[in-house]
Order: structure tokens, then C-alpha cells, then sequence
């Protein structure tokens, strides 16, 4: 029997589609809660589609499906925002959101998608700036919903505002808008909640745990040069000098034309008087 890492490397090495998405974010946590049920969590979010499936006509439209669902989700079983302790990191547990019934977008999404998918509606997360949404693939078109706001339906003119706020400036265009509601890959999504987790431990100051959660992201993006910036840095505060130095030359290779190259060379050479004093 594989352990937790062994089968989370085994999941996130394949295919992108191929990747249990439940069973993946689950596998997040398990370091956190030894002896974690994977297989129980994954079952009662079944439990949960089944129990909503035998509710529904067998004729009912794709449209009503989806409010099915909202009510199902935010009236009856009462998934909600955590606003109030908005950082908790139980908030990006998918274990701790089934079990207390809170989340943060990102993991409320991955609980709509997951129940939406199991009762035939067509859901992909939605990377969208500073606040993850899901659409909804119909006959007519896609909706775009927020289960932060219990499955609100967002228009345009909801994007448009949402990222003027964000930018700071001028009303974005719709084609623009529209470029960023492209379907978000699994290991997208997976990355995304670790790095919610990684930002929240390096605030804490929890440096071990916030490097855990960036060699998750890196085994999943692994072009992605600033995550090996951002661990070497963490590297740098917990005295791990070489590793350091490696994952700052591993980013300077992945970006050479990076705005902070030339701070980030010069780190490079203290870094390598360093570990030559170290030989």
C-alpha cells in the first residue's frame, strides 16, 4: 500500500486529466493529519452527489441542475464563506471544509466541481485574479459562478468591476475579461491551494512548512521559476546555504530577463564565497 507522498507523486506525475482531483487536494492535508481517511472523504463526497442525483427528474435541464446544486450546497448542507478567519489554514484543507462546512474560494470551488461532476454537470475552476470562480459549460453558453457568494452567477460587467478593483484602473475590456476564464488545469488548481498555504505559513513564520508546500508546487510547475526563487529564499532564512544558492541559479536559468536578475546574480556570488567557506 502506498503512502500519502508516494501516492501523491503518483497521481500529480500523470496526465493532467487523468489527475483525481478530490483525491489529490485530500492528499494535501495528509501530512497535517496523520492517519488522514482519504478513501471515507472521498466516499461522502459521493454520498453527497448521490444523495442530491436521487432528487433530481430525469429530464431536468442542465440550468436547473445548477441551481439544484447551489441550494443543495449553501441552503441545505450549509458550505460557506470563512470570511472571518479567512487565513486558517484549515480553510484550504478540502478534510477540514467537508467536516466544518467552511472554505476559502479556491476549496469551495474544488466541493462544487467535485458534487457538480458526480450529478453530470459540466464545472472547470476558473483561475481568475485574486479570487478563484467556476464555470459552468451550457447548451447556450457558460456561466461563471463564485461559490464564495453561495454560487452567485456572475455577467460581465461583475468580471469587469471585479478586476478594475484589482488593477487599480481603468474598466478592462471583454476580451479581455473572457481571455481570463480559461478552464484552470488540475495541477493549476493544486498549485494554487498550495501556494495559499505557503503564503499563509511564511506570514506565520512556520518556514518548514511553508517549504513543504513550495516542493509540492515545484513538483507540479516545474518551470515555474519563481517558485525556486521563492524557496530559495526560504532556504536563505533557515541557513541551508547550498540549496539556496542552487534553487537562485535554477531561477536565473528559467529567467534570465528577470527584473531582479541583477539582484539575484549578486546574491548568487555572496552565496558562493559562502559555501566555498563551508568545503
Amino acid at each position: 500500500m502506498l503512502t500519502p507522498v508516494e501516492r501523491w507523486k503518483e497521481i500529480v506525475g500523470g496526465p493532467d486529466e487523468e489527475i483525481d482531483l478530490a483525491e489529490a487536494a485530500l492528499l494535501i492535508a495528509a501530512p497535517e493529519y496523520p492517519g488522514l481517511d482519504v478513501p471515507d472523504y472521498l466516499a461522502r463526497l459521493a454520498e453527497m452527489a448521490a444523495a442530491l442525483k436521487r432528487r433530481l427528474r430525469g429530464d431536468i435541464s442542465p440550468t436547473e441542475t445548477l441551481i439544484a446544486l447551489n441550494r443543495y450546497l449553501f441552503d441545505e448542507l450549509g458550505f460557506g464563506a470563512n470570511a472571518g478567519d479567512y487565513y486558517d489554514p484549515r480553510n484550504s484543507f478540502v478534510n477540514e471544509v467537508i467536516d466544518r462546512r467552511l472554505g476559502i474560494p479556491i476549496t469551495l470551488a474544488l466541493i462544487h466541481i467535485e458534487i457538480g461532476r458526480r450529478i453530470g454537470l459540466v464545472l472547470h475552476g476558473v483561475a481568475f485574479p485574486g479570487h478563484f470562480l467556476v464555470k459552468c459549460t451550457l447548451r447556450d453558453g457558460a456561466v461563471v459562478l463564485d461559490p464564495y457568494a453561495r454560487g452567485a452567477s456572475l455577467g460581465m460587467e461583475d468580471l469587469q468591476q471585479r478586476l478594475r478593483v484589482l488593477r487599480g484602473g481603468a474598466l478592462p475590456s471583454t476580451d479581455m475579461v473572457r481571455h481570463m476564464l480559461a478552464a484552470a488545469g488540475k495541477k493549476s488548481i493544486l498549485a494554487r491551494m498550495l501556494r495559499n498555504l505557503k503564503v499563509i505559513y511564511r506570514e506565520r513564520g512556520d518556514l518548514a512548512r511553508a517549504l513543504a508546500a513550495t516542493d509540492r508546487i515545484i513538483g507540479l510547475e516545474p518551470g515555474s521559476a519563481e517558485e525556486y526563487r521563492d524557496r530559495a529564499g526560504l532556504y536563505l532564512d533557515l541557513e541551508c546555504f547550498r540549496a539556496a544558492l542552487s534553487d537562485f541559479r535554477n531561477y536565473l536559468m528559467l529567467k534570465p530577463g528577470a527584473e531582479d536578475a541583477a539582484v539575484v546574480q549578486r546574491r548568487v556570488v555572496e552565496l558562493q564565497r559562502i559555501a566555498a567557506r563551508l568545503n
